[in-house]
């Protein structure tokens, strides 16, 4: 299993030298890859945990982090489809992979957050089409020499996008959700999925099941679809239910029970903590407890 982590995106700790420190820092340490995630904007009325209250737009922040490495993937989970055009995201998605040197992964959802759907003037339904097509925009702008596309929901007329992706057939694309009915997309139409921060390890194990098993059914390899999992570590007191808690033997070898269920890449968000992420916490205890965390828990070798 890969060992990755959240890049700086939340909170106080959420600053220029912070990220770009802590991304050269996570190579140096040997971390597989650096993952942000997406939150637009919150309702006045809305109820959110402090990490959600205050974030860096996770293409940038992963642009500015691409900067300060060589190594390292750089990786988003997630970004919700609903609230950008396929062909923008696949001109910034292709741009960031070139500028990176073909590091990028691309996880994608079609959210959760009503003011942001109507701030983007968007809806997420029907959600199995619109990601459906999405995806489909996606590899014809990134792979064909004249990209066309006509669907119920969207349309490209017959045109290239250039430059293209570093990578062969584009940024690998990863989807999020828990319902079942996403469980089975991930597995049929991507190259993984992406788990939610609130998943148990049993959630996540199940959900790993049915992506493989989707995957199977349609003729993929199920051994090569990619189980990506948000952890949220909390170091300190031990709680039986939490495997991700107690002492840093402790949350390692709670890691290992998510390897054993299927996962093949588990990255700690320290964004999660709110002594890291949240708005109002002091900057300098937050970069002296993440980099604690990080080398603590860095990946051997």
């Amino acid at each position: 299993m890969l060992i990755s982590c959240g890049a700086p995106v939340a909170g106080a700790w959420a600053g220029p030298d912070s990220l770009g420190g802590f991304a050269e820092r996570a190579e140096q340490l040997g971390y597989h890859g650096l993952w942000t995630f997406q939150r637009l904007l919150v309702g006045t009325e809305q109820r959110v945990l402090p990490v959600y209250r205050s974030v860096l737009d996770p293409l940038i922040a992963l642009t500015w982090a691409a900067a300060r490495t060589s190594r390292v993937r750089l990786g988003v989970a997630v970004l919700n489809i609903p609230y950008v055009s396929p062909a923008h995201l696949a001109k910034q998605a292709a741009t960031l992979d070139r500028l990176s040197g073909g590091r990028l992964d691309l996880g994608l959802g079609t959210g959760w957050s009503g003011p942001e759907f109507i701030a983007t003037g968007s809806d997420p339904h029907p959600r199995g089409r619109r990601v459906t097509e999405y995806l489909e925009v996606l590899r014809t702008l990134w792979n064909d020499p004249v990209a066309s596309f006509e669907g119920e929901l969207y349309r490209v007329p017959p045109s290239t996008m250039a430059p293209p992706p570093v990578q062969p057939g584009g940024p690998p694309v990863l989807l999020g959700g828990t319902a079942d009915s996403a469980l089975r997309r991930a597995g049929r139409l991507a190259a993984g999925w992406v788990s939610s921060s609130s998943s148990t390890l049993d959630e996540v194990a199940r959900g790993a099941q049915i992506v493989r098993r989707a995957a199977e059914e349609a003729g993929r390899d199920p051994d090569a679809v990619r189980i990506v999992v948000r952890a949220v570590v909390r170091p300190g007191q031990r709680d039986d239910s939490d495997p991700l808690s107690g002492d840093w033997a402790q949350i390692r070898a709670g890691a290992e029970r998510y390897a054993e269920s299927g996962v093949t890449e588990l990255f700690y968000d320290l964004n999660w903590d709110p002594l890291i992420g949240a708005p109002d916490a002091d900057p300098r205890v937050a970069g002296e407890r993440a980099d604690e965390i990080l080398t603590a828990l860095a990946p051997p070798g």
